[in-house]
């Protein structure tokens, strides 16, 4: 496949991401969460409202002023960086994977750049057991990650290899 269509589909699918990200957390926020409180929607499924100022999974959510002008700066250049990579995907699992990350970093930047924290609301727990809440960016940033780990290890053989300094192929 080419690289544009490549591109535009991975594009399309980060502006899929964005969009519903922003909009599933602006319904919690100002629909369901009045007042905040817990819903149970299953006997394994909350929905929450909480404010993440820190990392992943809530580290660093101390209230430092640090993160709030540090982690965008963090999340753009890794967006950067993201982008410059799938420029040059030439393979529809890792297009596919990058722009999944990709919108999904936008979507938590978003809530950074506008509230100064990521809007987390989804809670999976099992025997007392919960894991730290999340969004859909969050969920989107994992699948692609998933995606891009399985590509790497399945991808066509071309794709781990490179060129030597002496201009033929060598394997890695």
């Amino acid at each position: 496949m080419k690289r544009s269509p490549l591109l535009a589909r991975a594009l399309a699918i980060a502006i899929l991401i964005i969009a519903l990200d922003q909009a599933s957390k602006a319904w919690i926020v100002l629909a369901v969460m009045t007042p905040p409180r817990v819903i149970e929607v299953t006997s394994f499924f909350n929905l929450v409202l909480t404010w993440n100022r820190g990392v992943s999974f809530g580290m660093f959510n101390h209230g430092d002023p640090l993160p709030s002008w540090v982690l965008p700066l963090i999340a753009l250049a890794i967006v950067a960086f993201l982008l410059g990579w799938l420029f040059r995907a030439d393979r529809l699992p890792l297009a596919y994977g990058l722009g999944a990350i990709v919108g999904g970093a936008i979507g938590n930047l978003i809530d950074r750049l506008r509230v100064g924290a990521v809007v987390d609301f989804l809670d999976m727990h099992v025997a007392g057991y919960h894991w730290p809440a999340f969004n859909i960016a969050d969920s989107a940033i994992t699948l692609g990650v998933v995606v891009l780990i399985v590509d790497s290890l399945t991808g066509p053989s071309t794709g781990r290899e490179r060129r030597s300094g002496l201009g033929r192929e060598t394997r890695e």
